[in-house]
């Protein structure tokens, strides 16, 4: 009996090393064959101006790809649930602090049952209206430009007013684009093609083909790529790094856009990009560009730049439809502020001629 168990024991033993044996050439076989991902094909579009476009691919918009012969492994962190939670209370520039000023309240449709846009209201130092400000979960929110028949003009354009009844489905909210392009000394790049030569150094909102939005200097925060498919440029950076750019003037009203009545307060409008990655707007009734920066800075932007100005230019609108796969439409439209022009119906109006943007649940 003894010597069946030693002769059994042998065998277990003998079977192991057999499989170790196995499992360790297979081994050697995985790590010396390497891994890698081969990126397809892309022609990527050419500026008419050669002095407008750079070469490589912006940290923001591309990953390189692994070499075959790596031995290394990289674990790739899932993405983020859906929805965010609220950041953090905005401090209130003017004292005292009006009720729920700076306290952020979710708002527009919700994303796999939960937020990915809140919003708020400050007042700008030295002012007593408050502005509007929009956060928004660009993790979880798809963006769109939207082009016009005046800004830029030269359609037809796939993407225009009205929003279509499918774009409806997902929309959470829209907001304004910049100037018209003979006033923002910048260009325009949508569907494939340019309107406008990119301008280096230029403050320009960018969306890639996976629809993630961002706000950089372009040629150095931001450049072309196969990524990008959408470019829409407006004068220099308000914020950078964090904080107003050196040398605004709150007296200034024509280096940052000609105001009504020449006054430097108007309605202005401005979209940033947080250390985080989401997107900021702002938006006030009587702003001075250095208010504008300073309420940008206050909503955590790292980077930042003005948008359009004028009460009949400044646009946010997000929609609650009755259930969540329902249609955004303007009778579930709320406009950020109440003072806006224009009401929850603008993007869906033929007739809404100046280019926007869109986000949409991913």
């Amino acid at each position: 009996m003894v010597a069946v168990h030693k002769r059994e024991w042998i065998h277990v033993i003998h079977r192991r090393r057999t499989m170790g044996g196995l499992f360790a050439i297979s081994m050697v076989c995985l790590v010396g064959c390497g891994h890698g991902v081969g990126a397809p094909h892309v022609t990527i579009p050419t500026s008419p101006s050669s002095s407008t476009t750079a070469a490589g691919h912006p940290a923001t918009t591309t990953a390189a790809g692994h070499p075959a012969t790596t031995t290394t492994t990289t674990t790739v962190p899932p993405p983020p649930e859906p929805g965010s939670p609220p950041p953090a209370a905005l401090v209130p520039l003017v004292t005292p602090a009006l009720a729920g000023e700076g306290q952020w309240t979710a708002a527009g449709r919700s994303v796999g049952g939960a937020p990915v846009l809140y919003i708020t209201t400050l007042r700008a130092a030295g002012s007593g209206t408050p502005a509007g400000i929009a956060w928004m979960d660009a993790h979880h929110l798809r963006g769109n430009l939207y082009s016009g028949s005046i800004s830029p003009g030269q359609g037809p354009w796939t993407y225009t007013a009205p929003i279509q009844p499918d774009a409806a489905l997902t929309l959470v909210c829209a907001f304004n684009g910049g100037f018209k392009l003979a006033d923002s000394h910048g260009g325009y790049y949508a569907e494939s093609r340019y309107f406008a030569p990119l301008v280096s150094g230029a403050a320009s909102l960018v969306i890639t083909q996976d629809g993630t939005v961002t706000v950089g200097q372009w040629n150095r925060d931001v450049s072309m790529s196969a990524a990008v498919v959408a470019v829409r440029q407006n004068l220099t950076f308000l914020v950078d790094h964090g904080a107003p750019v050196p040398g605004l003037s709150p007296g200034d009203a024509s280096a940052w856009g000609s105001t009504i009545g020449n006054i430097p307060r108007t309605y202005r409008s401005g979209v940033g990009v947080t250390a985080g990655g989401a997107i900021v707007y702002v938006s006030g009734p009587s702003l001075d560009i250095t208010q504008l920066a300073g309420l940008l800075v206050a909503a955590g932007a790292v980077r930042g730049m003005e948008l359009d100005i004028n009460p009949a230019w400044d646009t946010f609108t997000f929609y609650t439809p009755p259930t969540p796969t329902g249609a955004a439409a303007p009778a579930n439209g709320t406009d950020l502020l109440a003072s806006m022009s224009g009401g929850p119906s603008r993007f869906f109006e033929p007739s809404w001629a100046r280019d926007f943007i869109t986000m949409s649940a991913r």
